[in-house]
């Protein structure tokens, strides 16, 4: 055999193998850049937003800590009918005949109220007998009648306590004066 001829089984080594391992390579590469530009763009250009969320939650932690509000029905105590003589006007005697529900700011508080009902009626009664009818027909002269008549309990009820100009304290009992009833006559 010469020194070129080859036995039968064997043949030449591929040149293609050399091709196929640089294609290999090259997508690879191809890969990892892809998977590298995907991380950088997750890791450093992403956070643009997050750091701005976080920002806003740091601004605002009482609002993300605080529970939210519990819903608490409201606690009403009805009064008797009052019925009492007016001012007198150009008409005559007049009276008025009035029910009242009392909105109160819990059921302690209603158990309080029901307490000094005996004070509070009696100085309703003084407070809405000095009253013209006149000043009460129009609803402007209603909405002072209860406002009135709220302040008035919520001093029965705590003694040197005083209303704020801007509107109802949190600590008053009595939040507000309801009519169910109002005859004027």
């Amino acid at each position: 055999m010469a020194k070129n001829e080859k036995p039968d089984g064997a043949s030449e080594p591929k040149k293609g193998g050399k091709k196929l391992i640089i294609i290999l390579s090259v997508v690879v590469f191809l890969v990892l850049g892809v998977v590298g530009a995907g991380a950088y763009w997750f890791f450093f250009m992403g956070t643009e937003e997050f750091d701005e969320e976080v920002a806003v939650q740091q601004a605002e932690p009482e609002k993300k800590k605080a529970a939210p509000p519990v819903y608490t029905p409201p606690v009403y105590v009805d009064l008797d009918t009052f019925t009492v003589n007016l001012l007198p006007e150009d008409r005559g005697e007049q009276f008025l005949q009035i029910k009242l529900s009392i909105e109160v700011r819990d059921a302690a508080a209603g158990d309080r109220f029901k307490l000094y009902t005996p004070k509070i009626r009696n100085d309703a009664t003084l407070l809405l007998s000095n009253k013209r009818a006149s000043d009460l027909v129009t609803s402007e002269g209603k909405e002072k009648l209860a406002n009135d008549l709220r302040t008035q309990m919520n001093e029965i009820l705590h003694p040197g306590w005083t209303p704020t100009p801007g509107g109802l304290p949190a600590d008053a009992t009595v939040k507000a004066v309801l009519f169910n009833s109002f005859i004027i006559q």
